[in-house]
């Protein structure tokens, strides 16, 4: 999570203590997740499957999942979590090297994938408001069956994604970003499910050394923080597009509040993983996990800050306040029912 301002003059002017653009990125943030974890039944009119039973904490890393109906979701295991980690890691440093091919590439993947996303977020959307359309399909030469309501929806993802790309330099390119972001998590977040707490523990467990390594112990051996220099663009002059960010509008040194996705994707779906679990356990709001796993996840952006501004300006790994405030809330309140305990045994 950082803050990034232009360097300060000598007669620095008054700051903001709480920038409202920081207000904005936590409600960008909460409201992915909870979108993400309330979209397959509230918008995708998607029943929970009450025979899913695979929301405990199981030995297998496969455990359960060819049962799965849903060919299209891709349950995480816990050596496809640690082989993420690793990848992010490699990425990181050819980026630190070599900034300039490799912020090419993440472009090219970013828009690819916020294409998806969006194509993917409006076509259900428009099929709940509009029930008629999801059965207009189209036979296309060499694909097949294909929705009419996709046809029309994919050249609007396409030409969105290609004005961003153009005018990602410009002002106003953040709010393209953003939108293309969170469509893009809520797609992945959807897609790729957690199925027991043993891999939520492996993925975010990395995820929290992953975050404290680049940030504070990297300045170590590369004497800069890598995840810092990764994310202000390096040499390259291009700024990455794997985040959030939000200009900083009452802050007289500007700037940027940004958030990356990872720190949002992967509490998101442990998130996500406690709504299927109360779900399946037919347990309400406020005695089920998922409502506190939200709360604890707004805990640890507050305490991100909070250090931010202790560290004057510091920017800080997210993930190292966000993985107590979700994971060990969850295991917390596991031990302390009686219900998830048995599966616990």
């Amino acid at each position: 999570m950082v803050c990034s301002a232009s360097d300060p003059s000598i007669n620095e002017p008054s700051r903001p203590v709480v920038d409202p653009s920081l207000c904005f990125l936590f409600i960008m943030a909460v409201g992915t997740i909870v979108c993400s974890s309330l979209w397959g039944e509230f918008v995708a009119c998607q029943p929970i499957d009450e025979r899913y039973n695979q929301l405990t904490w199981q030995q297998g890393p496969n455990s359960g999942t060819n049962d799965r109906q849903d060919k299209q979701i891709i349950e995480i295991t816990a050596k496809r979590a640690s082989f993420q980690i690793v990848g992010c890691s490699v990425l990181l440093l050819l980026f630190y090297f070599m900034s300039s091919w490799v912020a090419w590439l993440l472009i090219v993947l970013f828009c690819i994938g916020g294409i998806q996303g969006m194509h993917v977020c409006l076509v259900t959307i428009i099929s709940r408001i509009y029930k008629d359309w999801r059965n207009k399909t189209v036979q296309l030469p060499l694909y097949g069956e294909v929705l009419t309501l996709s046809l029309g929806v994919a050249p609007f993802c396409t030409v969105f994604v290609i004005l961003w790309a153009a005018y990602r330099h410009s002002s106003f390119a953040w709010i393209g970003q953003d939108i293309l972001g969170i469509c893009w998590m809520i797609n992945i977040i959807q897609k790729e499910h957690l199925p027991n707490i043993r891999v939520a523990s492996v993925l975010l467990g990395a995820s929290f050394v992953y975050d404290i390594f680049w940030v504070f112990i990297s300045p170590l051996i590369f004497h800069e923080s890598v995840m810092f220099a990764v994310a202000s663009g390096g040499s390259s002059g291009e700024v990455i597009p794997m985040l959030l960010r939000i200009p900083r509008f009452f802050d007289p040194l500007g700037g940027y509040a940004m958030l990356g996705f990872g720190d949002i994707i992967s509490p998101g779906q442990l998130i996500a993983f406690s709504y299927r679990f109360d779900r399946a356990a037919k347990k309400g709001i406020m005695n089920g996990y998922f409502l506190w796993l939200t709360v604890g996840y707004v805990v640890g952006l507050f305490l991100a800050c909070l250090g931010i501004f202790l560290m004057d300006g510091h920017g800080q790994p997210a993930m190292m306040y966000l993985v107590p405030c979700t994971l060990g809330k969850h295991i917390n309140c596991s031990f302390a029912s009686t219900w998830p305990m048995a599966h616990l045994k």
